[in-house]
């Protein structure tokens, strides 16, 4: 199986395909397996690379309040290891803040980044402060998926189920906080910010209203916001074809068929 030994974990994680590297980068509800509606499509063109944050899914990891800068550590290790020198990230919730967090503190090496259904964890007031009214359900499907999506999928939906119980169990506050940290990303941290970046969000999502995540949008230059109809806080699983169109459409734009061509293991 493939595992990666770094920073003192041993992190899983899969590459499927060649060509321009996509890394995706998973939720608190989720692991790798959470992306298998996007890697069955664009493997087929690019290296699609998927991986679980340590303490979750198949990556052993303390358990407790997960920190933004380990996570951007490990995956700069990953990439090291698997020879990427740029790629495209493509995140959802917790994944925004590993992927945020690496674009700001390496740039040169993401040629475009995709937050989807995630603030990034930025901590700028004007974000933050539209939290404190968000109390989203706590039952887990509700939570991730639309009362519409639940009602008119329910195989779908508890396969998505299925794959967050791979994940040790954990209390929902240990990922919030990463969410409601005044010590993330700032405004004058964004300013001057470079990286094409897509923000999408579910037009349902309770965890991240599309009012919280305007906000992080406008605080990101250049950045392009899409609302999805018939999806809440798992856009890339409830409306796959509509997000991958527009990932479709973001490579197309950014030009990812050109640069960030992965080495070989």
């Amino acid at each position: 199986m493939p595992y990666a030994d770094i920073n003192g974990t041993t992190m899983f994680y899969e590459s499927h395909g060649d060509g321009p590297a996509l890394v995706f980068a998973h939720g608190r509800g989720g692991s790798h397996l959470s992306w298998w509606r996007q890697v069955s499509v664009f493997q087929h063109e690019y290296r699609c690379v998927t991986f679980d944050h340590r303490g979750w899914g198949l990556t052993p990891g303390p358990g407790g309040q997960p920190e933004p800068a380990t996570f951007v550590a490990d995956l700069e290790a990953l990439l090291d290891h698997l020879g990427i020198d740029r790629a495209v990230l493509v995140a959802q919730s917790m994944g925004g803040v590993t992927s945020l967090g690496f674009a700001l503190a390496h740039p040169e090496r993401v040629a475009g980044l995709v937050l989807a259904d995630t603030t990034g964890g930025i901590g700028d007031p004007s974000v933050v402060s539209l939290l404190e009214d968000v109390h989203p359900p706590e039952d887990p499907l509700r939570r991730a998926l639309s009362d519409g999506f639940i009602a008119n999928h329910p195989d779908l939906a508890f396969l998505f189920g299925s794959v967050g119980r791979i994940n040790p169990p954990m209390p929902v506050s240990v990922v919030s906080g990463l969410f409601r940290n005044p010590s993330g990303p700032q405004a004058d941290d964004l300013a001057g910010f470079a990286v094409p970046t897509l923000v999408v969000v579910g037009e349902e999502d309770r965890i991240f209203p599309p009012n919280v995540i305007e906000a992080a949008h406008r605080l990101i230059p250049g950045s392009r916001l899409e609302v999805v109809a018939g999806a809440a806080h798992s856009t890339h699983y409830e409306q796959a074809d509509i997000f991958n169109g527009l990932l479709t459409g973001f490579l197309a734009e950014i030009g990812a068929g050109t640069v960030g061509v992965a080495a070989d293991d």
